[in-house]
């Protein structure tokens, strides 16, 4: 039996196999879940081993007639941001557990990718599991909350995050900002600036977002 609340979305199978390790993607704020999962193509050859899924957030978007969002923006001071994400990730972890049992698979054997909120929310529960997981790609995000996050940090993956310095609506200096935060706190975290680009995802970002998955995830 399902909840209102229940996420689900778009999945792409192994392209050899039995699933031996899960990427979970996390769109951004007015996407879907169909907006990401079209990258799961690009990276099967280096893991063929790999699920792919990609849950639709849970709440219609407040600034368009159409898309999601996993909390919403709109008049909303720090905290009532956090007390939206703390939601959302409250059900993007119920959703990863679930997958993590139907696949038989170790939190070592799971990833998250995220781009702009998507990010926001990856590494907000990814820092916070009881387990850590095989790593984390960020696209386009920023760290929620970073003052909070020594008294809340729970598990520290490996984190890459890559942003286009030309981006107008997640500003590029917040990878900085993030990276300084996690490797103040032991997380190892890898970075990657995108000269030009927009709030996007390129072909050199997506390449060594693939190869961060699969150093972590290998082809098994």
């Amino acid at each position: 039996m399902t909840g209102p609340l229940d996420l689900s979305g778009p999945s792409v199978p192994p392209a050899s196999g039995k699933a031996t390790s899960l990427v979970m993607f996390l769109h951004g704020y007015g996407a879907d879940g169909n907006d990401l999962i079209g990258l799961a193509p690009h990276w099967q050859d280096i893991l063929p081993g790999a699920a792919f899924v990609s849950p639709h957030a849970p709440f219609p978007c407040e600034e368009a007639p159409y898309g999601r969002q996993w909390f919403g923006f709109r008049g909303r001071d720090e905290a009532a941001l956090l007390a939206g994400a703390v939601l959302a990730a409250g059900l993007v972890n119920e959703f990863l557990d679930r997958e993590m049992t139907r696949l038989a698979l170790a939190a070592d054997r799971v990833a998250l990718v995220g781009f702009s909120q998507g990010t926001m929310l990856s590494l907000h529960v990814a820092l916070r599991r009881p387990q850590a997981i095989a790593g984390v790609v960020g696209y386009s995000g920023l760290l929620m909350s970073p003052g909070l996050l020594a008294e809340e940090i729970k598990a520290k993956p490996p984190v890459l995050l890559v942003h286009g310095d030309a981006d107008p609506l997640v500003p590029f200096a917040e990878m900085g900002v993030a990276a300084k935060a996690l490797g103040a706190l032991g997380v190892p975290v890898a970075t990657e600036r995108r000269p030009g680009l927009p709030h996007s995802i390129d072909q050199v970002g997506l390449a060594k977002g693939g190869r961060f998955l699969a150093d972590r995830l290998g082809k098994g």
